[in-house]
């Protein structure tokens, strides 16, 4: 458990990544930030901008190499493209590492704290015995995302949670612990605590083989048992 994206504008928390000091019959688990760089990948889509402004400016550039333009000439034609493509790369990558920077994931034995917010800091509780479901999706090198979602009535919007929400899931929003290492090992470690805590069965303690898009369930219909079963 560790985590070096302490900041000036968070010293003053009675706990890090919490909003009160835990009580003495609770403990931390695990505690973690995104990883800058998978965070920049998967969640601000990245790679799929890069590959959008480099399309861009070489359809520019063929353009006019085929209408016969020199050098200079295709240069002084991508003065604006060029600048302006680096510029929104940079924006993208400034606020995946602002995001990085200010999320703090918190497991500990009663519940799973996620502290979100670049301007505007928002603390949520989710306790363990509110969870109805878990999902865990492998990115490369063991990052993950893992998306929990919340029995009863309970939701939160999604404008709140993001990017720390799960994909594509915007009318029922997800919590999702998005991009943290080794996210395999603390699937089965908040399974454990979801046990301990329900005393029922595990939510993640035998996740399957991972399927073609590199994802695991697990699920539950409170209050019977977490079953665990490939997505």
């Amino acid at each position: 458990m560790g985590n070096d994206n302490h900041s000036h504008e968070h010293e003053f928390e009675p706990q890090y990544g919490l909003p009160e000091r835990l009580p003495q019959d609770e403990s931390i688990l695990w505690q973690a930030s995104p990883d800058i760089a998978t965070l920049a990948r998967e969640a601000f889509h990245l790679r799929s901008l890069c590959l959008y402004f480099a399309a861009l400016v070489t359809v520019r550039a063929g353009m006019e190499i085929a209408a016969g333009t020199n050098a200079l000439g295709v240069l002084l034609a991508l003065k604006w493209l060029l600048p302006l493509s680096l510029t929104a790369l940079a924006i993208v990558c400034t606020l995946a590492w602002l995001t990085a920077r200010t999320t703090v994931y918190t497991l500990t034995n009663k519940r799973l704290v996620m502290r979100l917010g670049i301007v505007l800091t928002v603390t949520f509780n989710l306790p363990l015995s509110r969870l109805g479901a878990a999902d865990l999706r492998l990115h490369r090198r063991g990052f993950g995302d893992i998306s929990v979602s919340l029995s009863g009535d309970d939701r939160i919007a999604w404008v709140h949670l993001w990017p720390s929400s799960r994909p594509w899931h915007i009318t029922r929003p997800q919590p999702t612990v998005r991009c943290v290492a080794d996210a395999s090992a603390l699937a089965r470690q908040l399974g454990v605590a979801w046990t301990a805590r329900t005393r029922n069965a595990a939510m993640a303690s035998a996740l399957p083989a991972a399927s073609a898009d590199g994802s695991h369930s697990a699920r539950a219909s409170n209050p019977g048992p977490l079953q665990v079963s490939a997505a």
